[in-house]
C-alpha cells in the first residue's frame, strides 16, 4: 500500500511544480520560480523515497533524501528572504 502513496505524493508535488511554474512563466513573480524550483526538488526528493522503499530496498538512500530536502527548502527560503520585491 505504501507503493502507490509514495507515487501519488511524488505526483502532486511534481504537479504542484508545474502550476508555480506556468505561472511564474506568465507573470514573472520571482516567488512564483523558487516556489517552483522547491517544489521541483520535493518531486526528486518523492522520486528518491520511491526508489529507496520499493525499488532498492537494501540501499538506504535516507541521507541523499534528506540532502536534497534540504536543499530544496533552502531555494524556497533564498527565494522569500533575499529576492523579495
Amino acid at each position: 500500500m505504501a507503493g502507490p502513496v509514495y507515487s501519488l505524493c511524488a505526483l502532486t508535488a511534481a504537479f504542484c511544480s508545474w502550476l508555480l511554474l506556468r505561472a511564474y512563466w506568465k507573470s514573472r513573480y520571482k516567488l512564483l520560480l523558487w516556489g517552483g524550483l522547491c517544489f521541483f526538488g520535493l518531486t526528486l526528493n518523492n522520486g528518491l523515497l520511491v526508489v529507496d522503499k520499493l525499488l532498492l530496498p537494501g540501499i538506504d538512500l535516507f541521507t541523499w533524501r534528506l540532502l536534497l530536502a534540504l536543499t530544496s527548502l533552502l531555494v524556497m527560503l533564498y527565494g522569500i528572504i533575499w529576492d523579495s520585491e
